[in-house]
Formats: C-alpha cells, structure tokens, sequence
C-alpha cells in the first residue's frame, strides 16, 4: 500500500536524481535523462503525457510539467502568474475531480514536495523543485504553486487582502527561482551555449543578458530580449561599458578605448570594438531589432 514513507523516499531519490543531472546541463534537461529514474530496480518515468505524473504506486502527484510552446503559437494551457505572485497551475480539463487533479490536491493535503519540469525547447525542461501545491481555485480551474520552502511557508492569502509589499516580495522570489533560470536556460541554448561576443563556452561563465532591463515595459524574459554573454561582457554592457548596435555591431565606449591597461581590457574589452554578434540561425530566437535599437540609445547617451 502507498503511505507516506514510500512517498517522501521516492521524492528525496528523486530529487538526488535530478539534481545530479542539472549540475551538468545549465541549459537544460532532455526528457530520456529525466525519466532515467529507477525506484528499487524499477523505473520510474517523471516526464510523461499529460503535464501532471502520479505513478500507480503513489498516492499523490509526484511531476507537473508546462510544455514548450512554439513562439507565436498558444500553448494548452495557460499557466500564469497570479497577482498574488504565485504561479498558477491549471487543472487537467475542468473537472476538480479528474484523478490527475485529485493527485494534485492530495499532494497539497500532505504538504508533499513535488518537481516541476518547464519546457525549454520540444523534448527539454528546466527542473524546479522542490515545489509545493499551496492552494486551490476551483472557480478558476487551477492550482497555486509555491516555487520553495520560503513560498511555501508566506503562504496564499485571502483574496484582497496581500499587500503591495507581500506581493511584491513572492513575485520577486517567483521571478528568481523560475523565471530567471527558466529565461538563462532558453537563451543558453538557442546561443548553443556560448558567448554571443567572444564564443566562450564554458557554461559556468554564462549568463543571459537582458537586452531591455527587468522592470521595463517590454523587458520580458524571453529569448529575442536576451543575448548569451560570458560574465565580463554581461557586466559591461549592463553598466554600458560596450554597446550592441541594431546591425549587431558591438560598440566599446571611446573612454575605454581609450584606457591602458593589462591584457584583460586589451583583450577583453577593446577589441570587442567593432565585433558583430553571433546570433541563433531559428528567426524567432533572433534579438529583437526594436529592443536592440532602444538599448543602444540608452549607450549612446550613456557615453
């Protein structure tokens, strides 16, 4: 019979399993690796068809799963921010008694972890976990989901009654345990994996640039408002050191030009001067040319 101690040793293997597999994949996990998962010699699959997994063994929901959704095109379901901050995840069809969202609601009962797999590219997901069904909107057909312990210990509130300050708090910590590494993960990998300037391609080194800042009305993570830079020419061209013209020339500011210096402003910076990007051959992964254009003023001005 299911119980609680086969729940939470399958849970915490499975937590080892995928942590051990995301350490060596920044930018992203395929679904073979994932349902590599064996549970006392027997496999156990975490990715499957529909979004919500709960093995015939177990009695709550072990995996959620948001697909990949083309841009341009609408994905199944649409899984969202709340205005409280928390996302929100939808019922399989309408009926809250569906054995798929009953699953959900046990796990949200026992206050059981669960992993949650995010569509990066078809067959690839960003792993999250753990996280925990918090709460239930039946009127609204969905669930609310805590993104880590610290979520899950503020809590849902009452409806009206969060403050600004509360909402602003678990919005930040949903945007940094999800949409951030969520957002990396895409860019990481329509870049494959290295640096749009210098072609560096340790992954550690890597991050996915805003071309429009967070807080900005079109500064939305998505792949066409990001650029994989390695970490120096993130952190200049964040500070507006070097620029990215809308042709995708790289432009380094005439002061730093300038400068004399050791070999890494020599080599890392100044000869950036004049650099075309590397960029994503997919059209819809490509910089967006309005952003690039906007962004590139604030350099200028900057300058």
């Amino acid at each position: 019979m299911p119980g609680s101690d086969l729940e939470e040793r399958v849970r915490a293997a499975m937590f080892a399993h995928l942590g051990g597999l995301a350490a060596g994949h920044p930018d992203g996990l395929h679904s073979v690796d994932i349902n590599r998962f064996e549970v006392d010699g027997m496999p156990v699959r975490l990715v499957v068809q529909p979004g919500i997994r709960k093995p015939r063994f177990l009695d709550a929901a072990l995996t959620i799963r948001t697909t990949y959704t083309q841009p341009g095109q609408l994905p199944p379901y649409e899984d969202a921010l709340g205005r409280d901050g928390f996302i929100r995840y939808k019922y399989r069809g309408l009926d809250p008694l569906h054995p798929d969202n009953r699953a959900l609601r046990q796990a949200m009962q026992r206050e059981l972890p669960l992993a949650y797999f995010v569509g990066i590219a078809p067959g690839i997901y960003h792993p999250q976990f753990p996280v925990f069904i918090i709460g239930e909107d039946r009127a609204s057909h969905e669930f609310v989901v805590a993104m880590d312990e610290t979520q899950r210990l503020i809590g849902v509130e009452p409806a009206g009654t969060s403050t600004d300050a509360r909402r602003g708090y678990v919005e930040r910590l949903t945007r940094q345990r999800l949409h951030q590494p969520v957002f990396r993960a895409r860019v990481l990998r329509a870049y494959r994996t290295q640096c749009s300037m210098c072609q560096l391609r340790h992954a550690d080194l890597l991050d996915a640039a805003h071309i429009l800042p967070d807080g900005h009305p079109r500064g939305l993570p998505v792949v066409p408002n990001g650029l994989a830079m390695c970490k120096i020419h993130h952190a200049a061209y964040d500070r507006n050191i070097l620029g990215v013209r809308p042709d995708l020339r790289v432009e380094v500011r005439a002061d730093i030009l300038r400068e004399i210096d050791g070999p890494m402003l020599r080599h890392g910076l100044q000869e950036m001067n004049g650099r075309t990007l590397t960029i994503p051959s997919a059209r819809s992964s490509r910089p967006d040319p309005a952003s690039l254009d906007e962004r590139y003023e604030l350099f200028r001005l900057a300058g």
